[in-house]
Protein backbone atom coordinates (compact mmCIF):
# COMPACT_ATOMS: atom_id res chain seq x y z
CA UNK A 1 0.00 0.00 0.00
CA UNK A 2 1.32 3.13 -1.23
CA UNK A 3 1.48 6.09 1.69
CA UNK A 4 0.67 9.45 2.00
CA UNK A 5 1.96 12.34 3.99
CA UNK A 6 -0.92 15.04 4.93
CA UNK A 7 0.49 18.15 6.03
CA UNK A 8 -1.50 21.18 6.90
CA UNK A 9 -2.10 23.03 10.24
CA UNK A 10 -6.36 22.97 9.81
CA UNK A 11 -7.10 19.61 11.14
CA UNK A 12 -10.05 20.01 8.49
CA UNK A 13 -8.08 20.06 5.58
CA UNK A 14 -6.23 17.22 6.78
CA UNK A 15 -9.14 15.21 7.76
CA UNK A 16 -10.76 15.62 4.18
CA UNK A 17 -7.26 15.29 2.63
CA UNK A 18 -7.02 11.35 4.58
CA UNK A 19 -10.59 10.89 3.90
CA UNK A 20 -10.03 11.48 -0.23
CA UNK A 21 -6.96 9.61 0.07
CA UNK A 22 -7.87 6.50 2.35
CA UNK A 23 -10.81 5.95 -0.26
CA UNK A 24 -7.74 6.11 -3.55
CA UNK A 25 -6.01 3.10 -1.35
CA UNK A 26 -3.53 5.12 0.63
CA UNK A 27 -2.23 5.15 4.31
CA UNK A 28 -1.83 8.39 5.20
CA UNK A 29 -0.17 9.83 8.18
CA UNK A 30 -0.55 13.70 9.30
CA UNK A 31 1.31 16.68 10.23
CA UNK A 32 0.31 20.12 11.81
CA UNK A 33 3.35 21.50 10.58
CA UNK A 34 6.70 21.52 8.58
CA UNK A 35 8.49 20.70 11.55
CA UNK A 36 6.65 17.65 12.91
CA UNK A 37 6.65 16.78 8.68
CA UNK A 38 10.06 16.24 8.23
CA UNK A 39 10.34 14.42 11.40
CA UNK A 40 7.55 12.17 9.88
CA UNK A 41 9.72 11.87 6.99
CA UNK A 42 13.12 11.12 8.85
CA UNK A 43 11.28 8.04 10.64
CA UNK A 44 9.43 6.52 6.95
CA UNK A 45 9.81 8.39 3.86
CA UNK A 46 6.39 8.43 2.27
CA UNK A 47 5.44 7.82 -1.58
CA UNK A 48 3.72 10.98 -1.47
CA UNK A 49 2.76 14.14 0.19
CA UNK A 50 0.01 16.31 0.14
CA UNK A 51 1.44 19.91 1.49
CA UNK A 52 -0.11 23.25 2.78
CA UNK A 53 2.21 26.72 1.93
CA UNK A 54 1.35 28.65 4.96
CA UNK A 55 1.72 26.94 8.10
CA UNK A 56 3.36 27.92 11.50
CA UNK A 57 6.59 26.70 12.89
CA UNK A 58 7.76 25.95 9.66
CA UNK A 59 6.38 26.48 6.71
CA UNK A 60 5.47 23.92 3.04
CA UNK A 61 8.03 25.88 1.20
CA UNK A 62 10.51 25.34 3.76
CA UNK A 63 9.68 22.01 4.47
CA UNK A 64 10.46 21.03 0.95
CA UNK A 65 13.96 22.18 0.62
CA UNK A 66 14.55 20.32 4.18
CA UNK A 67 12.59 16.95 2.40
CA UNK A 68 14.48 17.33 -0.49
CA UNK A 69 17.95 17.28 0.74
CA UNK A 70 17.49 14.39 3.32
CA UNK A 71 18.54 10.89 2.19
CA UNK A 72 15.66 9.90 0.27
CA UNK A 73 14.12 13.01 -0.09
CA UNK A 74 13.57 12.57 -3.79
CA UNK A 75 11.75 9.99 -3.90
CA UNK A 76 8.10 11.23 -2.69
CA UNK A 77 5.80 13.18 -5.04
CA UNK A 78 4.67 16.31 -3.75
CA UNK A 79 2.09 18.10 -4.43
CA UNK A 80 1.65 21.39 -2.91
CA UNK A 81 -2.62 22.36 -1.97
CA UNK A 82 -2.85 26.05 -0.96
CA UNK A 83 -5.10 28.82 -1.22
CA UNK A 84 -1.86 31.35 -2.71
CA UNK A 85 -2.29 31.14 -6.25
CA UNK A 86 -0.21 33.58 -7.62
CA UNK A 87 2.44 32.32 -10.57
CA UNK A 88 4.96 33.62 -8.46
CA UNK A 89 4.35 30.99 -5.82
CA UNK A 90 3.24 28.30 -8.10
CA UNK A 91 6.99 29.20 -10.36
CA UNK A 92 8.61 29.06 -6.46
CA UNK A 93 6.96 25.72 -5.66
CA UNK A 94 7.73 23.87 -8.78
CA UNK A 95 11.22 24.82 -9.19
CA UNK A 96 11.96 23.88 -5.31
CA UNK A 97 11.02 20.35 -6.14
CA UNK A 98 6.86 20.01 -5.78
CA UNK A 99 5.46 17.78 -8.46
CA UNK A 100 2.05 19.34 -9.03
CA UNK A 101 0.06 22.43 -7.60
CA UNK A 102 -3.07 22.58 -6.56
CA UNK A 103 -5.80 24.72 -4.87
CA UNK A 104 -7.93 25.11 -2.17
CA UNK A 105 -10.68 24.25 -2.06
CA UNK A 106 -10.19 20.60 -3.60
CA UNK A 107 -12.02 17.80 -4.33
CA UNK A 108 -11.80 14.28 -4.83
CA UNK A 109 -11.83 14.19 -8.68
CA UNK A 110 -8.98 17.04 -8.49
CA UNK A 111 -6.44 15.03 -6.08
CA UNK A 112 -6.85 12.35 -8.14
CA UNK A 113 -6.07 13.76 -11.53
CA UNK A 114 -3.09 15.49 -9.92
CA UNK A 115 -1.96 12.20 -8.01
CA UNK A 116 -2.31 10.66 -11.67
CA UNK A 117 -0.01 12.93 -13.74
CA UNK A 118 2.43 12.54 -10.85
CA UNK A 119 2.30 8.74 -11.58
CA UNK A 120 0.77 8.03 -8.02
CA UNK A 121 -2.09 6.29 -9.22
CA UNK A 122 -2.88 4.07 -12.36
CA UNK A 123 -4.76 6.14 -14.93
CA UNK A 124 -7.37 3.42 -15.93
CA UNK A 125 -8.42 3.48 -19.73
CA UNK A 126 -12.41 3.00 -19.93
CA UNK A 127 -13.56 -0.36 -21.56
CA UNK A 128 -14.79 -0.29 -24.61
CA UNK A 129 -18.49 -0.71 -25.52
Amino acid sequence: MKTCLVVDDSSVVRKIGRRILEEMGFEITEAEDGEKALEVCKRAMPDAVLLDWNMPVMDGYEFLGHLRRLPGGDVPKVVFCTTENGMDHISRALNAGANEYIMKPFDKDIVADKFKEVGLIEVTEPTPV
